[in-house]
């Protein structure tokens, strides 16, 4: 787990520049639809936001520019956390910003915030259970927590001769290592079942479960493309997934 979390650090110190601004609220994920559809987030107006995975700051700059009161964001990069100080600073926000893996938040303190969030990033996480541990002892009773990634669906795909074909498994979770943007990386590859067990075991409820691929792309007629987040894909299955529990114990 150690040598995961690290070599993830130092890739996304060397990459983050790149990822500036991506996949961040109103934005899920990919071809997926978005908050301004979906209404998943409560009122933030007054409210203690916490993220997870916040990256370049831009889902925390969305929740304060929907009134959220204070914010706060968990990132394992420094050089995320550097260009996320700066670009919220240009449009005067305040955030409590940690340099920490989120299976390792460090002292978050307990039964603070009313909403948390991971938007495309839970994915990254060596440890499911120690993750959502630590959100439910953070947020206060009846708190929300929402979070996307890629479909579990998605890594047992492949394509051949212009088709899609299952080439993988899904009968138990497993790590997906590859080079992305020329940096090593692993991510967790999750099975959903994964994810709704681990919420229960840490005192959450799912109210919301979204697989659905956008409007817009399933209208539009897509070539076949051998790309990973193609929209030939994602007329045929779900690219992302979101999830909106509250914490209820």
């Amino acid at each position: 787990m150690r040598e995961i979390i690290e070599q993830n650090q130092a890739s996304w110190d060397a990459m983050a520049d790149s990822w500036f601004g991506s996949t961040a609220l109103p934005t899920y994920g990919v071809l997926c639809p978005t908050e301004d559809e979906l209404h998943l987030m409560p009122d933030l107006r007054g409210r203690r936001v916490l993220e997870l995975g916040c990256g370049s700051g831009h889902s925390l700059r969305w929740c304060a520019e929907h009134g959220a009161a204070e914010l706060w964001g968990v990132d394992l990069s420094a050089r995320q956390l550097e260009n996320a100080r700066r670009q919220l600073a240009e449009r005067g926000i305040e955030a409590r910003l940690i340099n920490a893996p989120m299976e390792a938040p460090g002292d978050l303190p307990q039964d603070y915030f009313d909403v948390a969030c991971s938007i495309y990033a839970i994915g990254w996480t060596t440890s499911l259970p120690d993750t959502l541990r630590h959100i439910s002892h953070s947020l206060k009773m009846g708190g929300v927590f929402i979070f996307s990634w890629d479909h579990p669906l998605m890594h047992c795909l492949d394509t051949a001769d212009d088709r899609l074909i299952f080439a993988g498994q899904y009968v138990r979770d497993e790590s997906l290592s590859y080079v992305q943007r020329g940096q090593p990386v692993t991510v967790q590859n999750r099975r959903m079942s994964t994810y709704i067990n681990a919420l229960a075991d840490a005192g959450f409820a799912v109210e919301r479960l979204i697989e659905e691929t956008d409007g817009e792309t399933l209208s539009r007629s897509a070539e076949f493309s051998p790309a990973y987040y193609a929209p030939f894909r994602a007329g045929r299955l779900p690219l992302s997934f979101i999830v909106k529990a509250r914490k209820i114990r």
